[in-house]
């Protein structure tokens, strides 16, 4: 079963699909022939229209619920109306003055970005998103604590104040001397970079032979930086607000469904992979329903944005997740907007 090119549908083909499609992001129930019929304005008898529902059935575009003769639409369907009949709602100027407004209330960056989340919960009745690209303090001390059984407490603080600490796996047996030097020559350079800025000259040095470290020190610090590097990068900072409007009524029907979404919620980190796959997009990107592995249980969509700082650089992903049937004509414009309006308060 293929899906049916808007191009080769007929003009009744395409309006009854569209309706269906609108009908069903409306109501988030199946349309059916009749509910069709009745409208008055396609001048077609039920038994006409079911024909062409059929025609688009058999082409993959919509699907017959077995408790309903009415249909809804399929992934494949929904793809095809977004990408080539949807009919954008675009945000007014007043919609734009209140979201610029409300970000600009928020007080702090920090703050804003929960407030971008709230705001794209409320527009879109479903829970919003904000990626957050991990902020990279500046730091002021560095040590390795021997644990024994090769293994160091690597302890790195933060000009804040703040103490984070990670396990480091040694290569061999290591002498306390050996721990101090790696210590002391990472505390000298990283005072007031970030941990990727002090990486860089360390990694410099040692690869110029000016570091002064004998091989096991060298190896210490190699592997220092290795730990925080990665870990870095793996912890994504998720911001969602709204999810408990993923139980509205239409839910009540299928709770396996949001169970299962809520659940892919709760794996903040898949869900960020996701969103960074936004990251580098020229526009917003929709992602429905199982044409992502993550969503393919709970049958829900995602559009996402990324948002930039005022010098064009992309510091971000924002973005909505909720039921196949979010209304991605008002939605894809209102986050659109909000990423624009975010990245006007980032420096």
């Amino acid at each position: 079963m293929t899906s049916l090119p808007v191009t080769e549908m007929t003009a009744r083909a395409r309006e009854i699909f569209r309706r269906v499609v609108e009908g069903y992001i409306d109501s988030g129930q199946p349309v059916g022939s009749k509910t069709l019929a009745a409208d008055g304005t396609l001048n077609l008898s039920p038994a006409s229209i079911r024909s062409v529902l059929a025609d688009l059935e058999t082409a993959g575009l919509l699907a017959a619920p077995h408790t309903s003769a009415g249909r809804l639409p399929t992934d494949a369907g929904l793809r095809i109306f977004v990408d080539g009949m949807m009919r954008v709602a675009e945000p007014t100027k007043q919609e734009q003055a209140a979201i610029e407004a409300r970000l600009a209330g928020a007080g702090p960056v920090e703050a804003a970005l929960k407030q971008a989340s709230s705001i794209l919960s409320d527009l879109s009745g479903a829970a919003g998103m904000v990626l957050v690209a991990p902020k990279e303090q500046k730091l002021a001390q560095f040590n390795l604590v021997d644990l024994g059984q090769g293994r160091a407490l690597a302890v790195l603080v933060g000009e804040d104040g703040g103490v984070e600490n990670r396990i480091v796996t040694l290569g061999g047996a290591i002498d306390a001397s050996a721990l101090d030097r790696a210590s002391n020559y990472i505390t000298a350079r990283l005072t007031g970079r970030t941990l990727a800025e002090a990486a860089l000259a360390m990694r410099s040095e040692i690869n110029a032979g000016q570091s002064q470290l004998d091989d096991a020190s060298r190896d210490l610090v190699e592997r220092g930086l290795a730990v925080w590097s990665q870990d870095a990068a793996a912890r994504p900072v998720l911001i969602v607000r709204g999810a408990a409007n993923l139980l509205d009524e239409s839910a009540l029907g299928d709770i396996e469904r949001v169970r299962s979404l809520l659940e892919d919620l709760e794996n903040k980190q898949s869900v960020a992979e996701l969103l960074e796959s936004a990251r580098e997009a020229d526009a917003t990107r929709i992602f429905i329903g199982s044409e992502n592995r993550l969503f393919a249980l709970s049958g829900s969509s995602v559009i996402a944005s990324p948002y930039r700082d005022r010098e064009g650089r992309v510091v971000g992903v924002l973005g909505v997740i909720g039921p196949t049937r979010l209304n991605y004509a008002r939605v894809v414009p209102m986050v659109d907007m909000t990423a624009r309006s975010l990245g006007k308060l980032i420096a």
